[in-house]
């Protein structure tokens, strides 16, 4: 297939590449091919997003939130079109959702549509829920921590400073004295254990 794929006029010797790299992912579960990919698109990815929405420590957590999303779809990627475009609808997807998550904050009565076609409005802040409404978020709350309070301490530590505490990047690498690639490389790791835990938990949430 790869032998055919250096004559498909779709794709540049770049996308050929690319597409190499992720069958070895796929097929091998070769950390090096991840890594490399990664690589070549993390810094484009950045500063597309940073335009988006003007925040660092946002920008950077979107980044390796896209990545995570395309790593965990990767077996849905075909070469028809380059790997780059693929990955770069993800990001911007991921950051769309995201605007519209802190647009919600001040917007009560407003309503969104979602990828299927389906309307979604904004769940207003506890105050303006009822009582059983506030005990289901109550719930969720619960769940939430107990999960995390769940997770090895340094992951734990992380994940309260970064998403409780609301810490930045530096903040935490000065309180835990580590180096900042460290707390990405780490927060990245906490997001996926968190992710696989909730979804395995998803009928209760």
């Amino acid at each position: 297939m790869e032998k055919d794929l250096s004559q498909n006029n779709n794709l540049s010797a770049k996308g050929v590449y690319d597409w190499k790299l992720v069958q070895r992912a796929l097929k091998k579960g070769d950390q090096k091919a991840y890594a490399e990919l990664m690589g070549r698109y993390k810094d484009t990815i950045f500063f597309m997003l940073l335009k988006m929405i003007r925040d660092k420590d946002d920008a950077d957590d979107l980044t390796i939130e896209a990545f995570g999303k395309a790593f965990r779809n990767l077996h849905q990627y075909t070469p028809d079109y380059a790997f780059s475009t693929w990955l770069f609808k993800i990001a911007t997807n991921n950051c769309i959702d995201f605007i519209r998550r802190k647009k919600e904050a001040v917007s009560l009565d407003r309503t969104y549509e979602t990828a299927d076609g389906n309307e979604i409005s904004y769940e207003p802040k506890s105050e303006f829920l009822n009582p059983e409404e506030k005990a289901i978020k109550k719930q969720k709350i619960q769940l939430m921590q107990s999960v995390v309070e769940k997770m090895q301490p340094r992951y734990r530590a992380l994940v309260e400073l970064r998403y409780f505490q609301e810490k930045s990047y530096e903040e935490i690498a000065k309180e835990l004295d580590l180096p900042i690639g460290t707390v990405k490389a780490q927060l990245f790791r906490a997001r996926e254990l968190l992710y696989h835990t909730l979804k395995h938990m998803q009928g209760k949430i």
